[in-house]
């Protein structure tokens, strides 16, 4: 008993230990993101002020919009590529290390050039469209090597992996079989394109870093200043702990406020799991179903509105003919969806190993977590400004003043002078990988544009499911999570809606099902073993074992591989042409269809399900998932008649537990 008690000692110390240096040396691991080096004195002050001058010109450029398009995304590279330089090593060796390299002066100094190029030549390219000298040229190709380096060192080697092969394709154009075969472009064209024109590195997507989503982004960094952070966690304690399998439900909550102000699965599992992971360890959860809990929570964080990881900025952009409002709306239902499936599949669990929720020693009270709840007033200003018809520009500027302002009601929110510059600093440190990622999709995006590449594929994905929209969406689902593997939520769908969406389409899909249909898919690559980063960071929190965390993940998260069919079959759960009785009767059955899919998955609903059950279980969560007239009444007898029998057979069991206590 004592050495057990020890035992138990132990792991909790362990646990308590899992502090800010380890939070880091996860991040470091699984995020290139958090990848910096550590630099002290002059070095130090260097690239704080440029992380702040970097914040300023944004701010500024946001303020007056009086600053040329292509103009403002030549400044905002150059400032990402140089910060990148300077901070994030070429190796992981070198993480940590205080010194900067000659070879990074180097890089630093072609990135300030490359920045600087456009704005002091604007009048001559302007009026020489269509043609590029040499300085053009070579500029234009240390850009686009730059681009491809500070890609792989902020954001991982797949995108930039996958940014050379479109190169390589559109060069090699004419030596491509069958219907992939094309004119071809010559180094003088693809470097025109990636650079010169607003087709390739300063396309949309970085068009969307420089406005939208670097503002997002610094509004996320001041929120964070106030320890909005740590008040989801407790505001989720308060109101989730005491429910079965509390901590779990805590997680849920918890990190689907995050996802509000997070671009990042990993960064989400990594600070919000550093808390409820050791928590639902504590109460009984395996580690690796913990881990699980945390890992698919913290990537629908992604999928939840208002901000989406900051996809929902390049949604409009690429859609076209839609408000981000409409965006937002669009993917609250789906979202919600996912959660509720989580938390359905972690209540079973809780309830089959008998689990209860935490302690009252465990949980603040309410009226004291209630007595901060003016720090969500930020959050509710931005769907407030943007629902009042406000630009997405001016509501990121209203909210990051409305953050400051209500930060100031109390002494230990308060941003005080420090705190602001510190803000500026690491909102600009958050957006480094972002700007390099969109920029690098930007290539990708080109090589598209130029070649005819996203119809050709989109013909191709169609005419191997011989045009069977079921079959194309499977095909689309596998390409979605193959392509996002390892890569940021922006770039994760920049890539996924320029190759994948135009095959569904081409279906007569609705477009903005098609774009979250592959964004749904790209983002669960995150979960999705082999690669599962944010499981990999999960079980580094919780000591289990990465790909049965990654599979408890997928297991929890089951609602994001049926979902999107839903929404594509279905396209009232996206308030698309419907009304209020379609909507309530969709949100019906498809949670009764996830209720019944969570019971076949754990094995347990009132009562243990045996195999044949969870069989039936299974089959009545699809047909009523599936939205058609008649599988929706098969799907509810179904569901009636199992709840029926669990009901009969608890009794039973009861009744059988009392004889034999007798």
């Amino acid at each position: 008993m004592t050495e057990e008690k020890n035992k138990t000692e132990l792991e909790h110390k362990d646990e308590e230990q899992f502090g800010e240096k380890e939070q880091k040396d996860l991040l470091a691991k699984y995020d290139p993101d958090a990848r910096t080096k550590q630099y002290k004195g002059v070095l130090n002050w260097v690239v704080f002020l440029g992380l702040i001058a970097f914040s300023v010109f944004q701010i500024y450029a946001a303020i007056t919009q009086s600053i040329p398009r292509q103009t403002l995304l030549s400044i905002h590279l150059g400032f990402a590529l140089t910060l990148v330089f300077l901070l994030f090593p070429v190796t992981k060796k070198k993480i940590g290390h205080n010194k900067l390299t000659w070879y990074d002066s180097i890089l630093a100094l072609l990135s300030i050039w490359v920045g600087a190029y456009y704005p002091l030549n604007e009048d001559r390219i302007v009026n020489t469209i269509g043609t590029i000298s040499p300085m053009d040229f070579w500029t234009g190709l240390i850009a686009i090597l730059l681009v491809l380096e500070a890609t792989r060192r902020a954001v991982g080697l797949p995108i930039m992996i996958i940014a050379v092969t479109f190169m390589a394709y559109a060069y090699f154009g004419p030596q491509m079989p069958g219907f992939l075969r094309h004119r071809g472009l010559d180094m003088e064209s693809l470097v025109n394109t990636m650079f010169i024109s607003s087709e390739g590195i300063f396309g949309t997507p970085l068009y969307v870093s420089a406005t939208f989503i670097f503002l997002f982004l610094l509004f996320g960094s001041f929120l964070v200043k106030t320890g909005i952070g740590q008040y989801f966690n407790d505001l989720a304690v308060a109101f989730a702990g005491k429910a079965t399998g509390g901590p779990a439900k805590v997680a849920i909550f918890s990190s689907a406020l995050q996802g509000t102000i997070s671009g990042s699965s990993v960064a989400n599992v990594v600070t919000s799991g550093s808390f409820t992971i050791p928590m639902m360890k504590r109460l009984g959860y395996r580690k690796e179903f913990a881990g699980g809990v945390e890992a698919a929570a913290s990537t629908g964080g992604q999928l939840m509105p208002p901000i989406m990881g900051a996809a929902a900025f390049l949604m409009v952009e690429f859609i076209g003919g839609v408000t981000y409002w409409e965006i937002a709306k669009a993917a609250t239902i789906p979202a919600l969806l996912y959660f509720s499936g989580i938390w359905i599949i972690t209540h079973f669990e809780a309830k089959r190993i008998g689990l209860t929720g935490l302690p009252d020693s465990e949980i603040p009270k309410k009226s004291t977590v209630l007595k901060k709840i003016y720090l969500l007033t930020p959050i509710f200003a931005v769907i407030f400004l943007l629902l009042d018809g406000n630009s997405i520009i001016r509501a990121a500027l209203y909210s990051i003043l409305i953050t400051i302002l209500v930060s100031m009601i109390r002494k230990d929110t308060r941003i005080n002078v420090r705190k602001f510059f510190d803000g500026l600093a690491d909102g600009a440190r958050t957006a480094l990988s972002v700007a390099v990622a969109t920029a690098c999709a930007g290539i990708i995006v080109g090589v598209v544009t130029r070649t005819g590449l996203g119809l050709k594929l989109a013909n191709g994905l169609v005419d191997l499911s011989g045009g069977i929209l079921l079959l194309t969406l499977f095909f689309t689902m596998f390409a979605a999570i193959i392509l996002g593997m390892g890569s940021p939520t922006t770039a994760n769908y920049v890539i996924t809606a320029t190759i994948a969406a135009p095959a569904l389409i081409l279906l007569d899909v609705p477009p903005l099902a098609a774009h979250l249909f592959v964004f749904y898919f790209g983002i669960v690559a995150d979960i999705t073993p082999p690669v599962a980063l944010a499981a990999f960071a999960a079980a580094g929190v919780s000591g289990g074992e990465p790909i049965r965390t990654g599979v408890n993940a997928a297991k929890l998260a089951i609602g994001a591989f049926i979902i999107p069919y839903m929404f594509v079959l279905s396209p009232q759960l996206l308030l698309i042409d419907t009304n209020a009785v379609e909507i309530t009767l969709s949100v019906i059955t498809a949670l009764a269809g996830m209720t019944a899919i969570g019971a076949a998955v754990i094995g347990y609903w009132y009562r243990p399900v045996h195999p044949i059950e969870r069989i039936l279980a299974l089959t009545a969560g699809l047909m009523l998932i599936y939205p058609e007239g008649i599988s929706d009444i098969v799907g509810a007898g179904l569901f009636v008649a199992l709840l029926i029998l669990q009901f009969v057979w608890k009794r039973k069991d009861k009744n059988q537990l009392k004889t034999a206590q007798a």
